[in-house]
């Protein structure tokens, strides 16, 4: 087992009377995450709830706030939105980023359209597509492609110009992964060149063991690559809460915390059969016993910390400072050396 990147996924929560200070406190853990040596911050992009619903928007700001650690969206429902613009405000963010952004993605109806209805739909939904195609639409959208003809202009006070969508983002294309909770999704993921992002979630297929799936998940998408094609990466997402830096009261939440999921850990719930993976809450050595009992983990090289929510930005701070001194060295993974070491010392 060997991890090599080690990134962080929060929830970006905040009080529904003062957004403002939940939104600051995700940034400035951005930064913290950068200062600490992690290699990606990501954030959760989530709809009608306390939480960042507009994941670009977001990471236009964490541009201006980093120079170094990369930037991710997990993930991007695509049924919420216009594969044009959306692509014009990906670009506009990884150009802000020089070339940092990761950009996660899923597909299918919007969870929420019947709720918002007019508010948000302009067509009935069953006469919109929102398949893996709209997906794919996004990924056009950022490719380099002149639009129309080669007599094709569009002329404006700024001058006379051949139509692409703009700005152009060399690289992002490269950068899009696909949230894999099914077999269905790892292939299609597999298949057209996106990487993999692997979370607590998934679809009891052929299984009521969590790993188990989800190692069939990692064997599909891979089995499933284009032979002499780019390989793809897989990061794989675990809710990893240590106890070691976090005083008694702190420990006393985060363990009312984890015995408050483990119901939903122990069958499938619901029509979909959806399995849940277990927190992993402890010691460091507790919590590195169990990562070395992962089967998935020995199947990648990219580890996803998923910070829980609800907790103050200092906890979140203890949480990454004990899994890049305690945890993260055991799995292999080191400090990249542009990280500056008085940016180190002062954490």
């Amino acid at each position: 087992m060997t991890i090599h990147h080690i990134g962080f996924l929060t929830p970006g929560n905040y009080d529904e009377a003062d957004p403002h200070a939940g939104l600051e406190a995700a940034l400035r853990l951005f930064e913290f995450g950068e200062r600490r040596g992690f290699d990606s911050a990501w954030v959760r992009q989530r709809h009608l709830e306390r939480a960042v619903s507009s994941a670009p928007t977001f990471l236009a700001a964490a541009t201006q706030r980093t120079r170094r650690i990369e930037l991710g969206a997990a993930v991007i429902q695509m049924g919420y939105e216009n594969p044009f613009r959306l692509a014009e405000d990906l670009a506009t963010v990884d150009v802000l980023s020089r070339g940092r952004l990761q950009v996660g993605l899923s597909a299918g109806a919007p969870p929420h359209g019947a709720l918002l209805g007019g508010r948000f739909q302009d067509a009935p939904p069953a006469t919109v597509d929102f398949t893996h195609k709209r997906v794919a639409r996004l990924r056009a959208n950022l490719e380099d492609v002149l639009l129309g003809d080669e007599d094709t202009v569009v002329e404006s006070a700024g001058g006379r110009v051949r139509p692409r969508v703009q700005p152009y983002a060399p690289g992002l294309v490269g950068r899009l992964w696909y949230g894999g909770g099914s077999l269905r999704s790892a292939e299609w993921a597999g298949r057209n060149g996106f990487h993999l992002l692997l979370g607590n979630v998934l679809t009891g297929e052929a299984t009521d063991d969590f790993l188990e799936a989800q190692t069939s998940l990692v064997e599909r998408y891979r089995a499933s690559e284009v032979p002499g094609a780019r390989r793809g990466r897989v990061a794989l997402g675990r809710v990893i809460v240590p106890l070691d830096g976090a005083d008694a009261a702190t420990r006393r939440r985060y363990r009312a915390f984890a015995a408050g999921r483990v119901e939903r850990t122990l069958s499938p719930q619901g029509e979909r059969r959806t399995l849940f993976a277990g927190d992993l809450v402890g010691s460091a050595d507790e919590i590195l016993e169990r990562l070395r009992r992962d089967p998935v983990l020995p199947l990648v090289s990219e580890l996803r910390v998923e910070l829980p929510y609800n907790f103050a930005g200092e906890a979140y701070e203890q949480m990454l400072d004990d899994i890049a001194v305690r945890i993260a060295p055991e799995l292999g993974w080191r400090v990249r050396a542009e990280v500056p070491r008085d940016a180190l010392a002062l954490i």
